[in-house]
Parts: C-alpha cells; sequence; structure tokens
C-alpha cells in the first residue's frame, strides 16, 4: 500500500449536490449556447468547471461564478451591439467562448474548491476570491477598454497600439477592471457574511478582491505584452492572433512563445489573482477574520 493517506469519503460532495450542480450547470451552459456565449465545448468546460464549484463549493463560491459568468457574458453581448465597438486586432477565438476559455478562466477557481474539499479550512476561500476578480476584471477591461476614445498603451513601453492589442491598456480598460473585481468583492463580502455570519471580516473580501483582480488583469496584460505568441497575415497586414489568418493564409509568427497562447495568459493570471487573494487572506486572518471568533 502507498504511505498517502486516502482521501475521507466526508469530503466528497453528495451524489444529490453533485446531481443538483450538474443540472445547473447544464441548464446554464444550454442557456449560454443559446444566446451565442459558449461553443458546445464552452458548454463542456462550464458544466465541468460549474459542477466542480457548485456541488462541492457551497453558496459563496457558487455565487461568485454566476456573478462571473453572468456580468461577463451580458457585458460581452452589450459591446457586440454597439458600433465602433471592434478590435484592430484578430483575437485567437471567436466570441463564444469554447472548451479552452471556460477552463483557464474557471480551472483555477474549481481547483481551489477541490482542495478545499480535501483540505478544508478559510484560506482556499481569498485565493477563490482573487481567481474569479482576475477573469472577471480582465473580461471587463477587455469588453469596456475596446469603447475607449483613446488608444490603448502597450504596457511594458506605454506606446500606442491598436485597440484589442494583447498587453494594450488604458484609463477606460483599468476603470472597468477595477468595477469588475470589486463586484466579485462585494459579493463575497455579503455571501460571507449573511452565509458564513463572519460579519465585519466578511467586509475585508472587497479589498481583498479590488487588489488581487487589478493585480491580476495587469499581470494577464504583462504576459500577454511579452511572452503571449503574436502573428502577422503576409496577405492582409493584419495583426493576429491566430496561427492562420481568417482568410486562410498562415501568419507569420512575429514574437513571444508559440505555445503561450491567451488561453494560456488567462489561466496564468487567474492563478497569480488566486496567489494575490491568498496573501491578502493571510493578512484578513490575522487582523480581521481573528476579531470576529
Amino acid at each position: 500500500m502507498s504511505g498517502r493517506a486516502a482521501v475521507p469519503l466526508a469530503s466528497w460532495p453528495s451524489s444529490r449536490a453533485i446531481a443538483t450542480g450538474l443540472a445547473a450547470s447544464g441548464a446554464i451552459g444550454t442557456l449560454a449556447y443559446r444566446r451565442g456565449s459558449l461553443s458546445a465545448g464552452g458548454v463542456a468546460g462550464a458544466i465541468l468547471t460549474g459542477t466542480t464549484i457548485f456541488a462541492a463549493g457551497g453558496a459563496v463560491p457558487s455565487s461568485l461564478l454566476l456573478t462571473f459568468f453572468i456580468s461577463s457574458s451580458a457585458l460581452s453581448l452589450w459591446r457586440r451591439g454597439r458600433k465602433g465597438a471592434a478590435a484592430e486586432v484578430e483575437a485567437a477565438k471567436g466570441a463564444r467562448r469554447d472548451l479552452a476559455q471556460t477552463l483557464a478562466n474557471g480551472g483555477v477557481a474549481a481547483g481551489l474548491v477541490a482542495l478545499g474539499r480535501v483540505s478544508p479550512g478559510d484560506r482556499w476561500l481569498p485565493a477563490l476570491v482573487g481567481a474569479l476578480a482576475t477573469v472577471n476584471a480582465d473580461t471587463w477591461a477587455t469588453e469596456v477598454g475596446l469603447l475607449s476614445p483613446q488608444a490603448p498603451r502597450l504596457i511594458t513601453t506605454l506606446r500606442p497600439v491598436p485597440p484589442g492589442t494583447s498587453g494594450g491598456v488604458s484609463p477606460l480598460g483599468t476603470g472597468a477592471a477595477a468595477l469588475g473585481a470589486a463586484l466579485i468583492g462585494g459579493v463575497a463580502a455579503l455571501g460571507t457574511g449573511v452565509v458564513n455570519r463572519r460579519g465585519r471580516a466578511g467586509l475585508g473580501l472587497l479589498p481583498l478582491a479590488l487588489v488581487a483582480g487589478v493585480g491580476g488583469a495587469f499581470a494577464d496584460s504583462l504576459l500577454g505584452a511579452t511572452v503571449q505568441a503574436r502573428y502577422r497575415c503576409p496577405r492582409c497586414g493584419v495583426a493576429t492572433e491566430r496561427p492562420i489568418h481568417r482568410c486562410g493564409t498562415p501568419a507569420v509568427f512575429v514574437g513571444g512563445l508559440r505555445t503561450v497562447d491567451n488561453d494560456v495568459v488567462n489561466f496564468l493570471a487567474s492563478l497569480c489573482g488566486a496567489v494575490i487573494g491568498a496573501g491578502g487572506g493571510r493578512v484578513l486572518a490575522r487582523y480581521e477574520w481573528g476579531r470576529d471568533r
């Protein structure tokens, strides 16, 4: 026998919780598919991450996931309907989120929920808040930032770049990132105070989410400007994140790492937000959470 201790059966969610989580995530994924927010693969990814969080996470993590999914999907649909809000750089993916995108956005949060079941404790929630605050902040920054009347500037050099360039930042996009992160933090603070009865301690999750979310979003921009693969179509002269341009012409690799696409960047940024959130959680545990116990 292995020397590793077996995971206690009590740490696994009940069959009823799994069935409920599967039904809820399946219904949400199907609705998103019909509204054009997810591809078929995206539905599968939403079911995988959603079932894990709904079944094993409880009320607060589930509400955070729903807040991210609903707000980001609604914002994407709203921006899509506005004139003049198109990116000049062709993104690697279309408007529908696919399997890789859903796992990149929700994979870290789902993993943290699973770790929380295996090793229960308060330390997982701040990291979860940081991860989801990051992906929400990044989505809001991308969607709203495309409406900026000012050209974005590359985070590494501050030179103006075309809208939609990975690593480009703008005041409007940064403000949207802060609002997206704060929304996650507000829901986390409210949920923790009401569901877990943390009282004053739960309020600390709002600034934690703001710092972690904006920090994670800037990490996303930094990774996008440095290591994300960048291409240019030799036929159209268009900057793109695709190795093959939509016109069918193989694009020329111009920078970054070939193995690092936008999904990898999103995952790493979410992980960065989780690390910042975990660090903030240690501060809360020392100065706030302990006072309420």
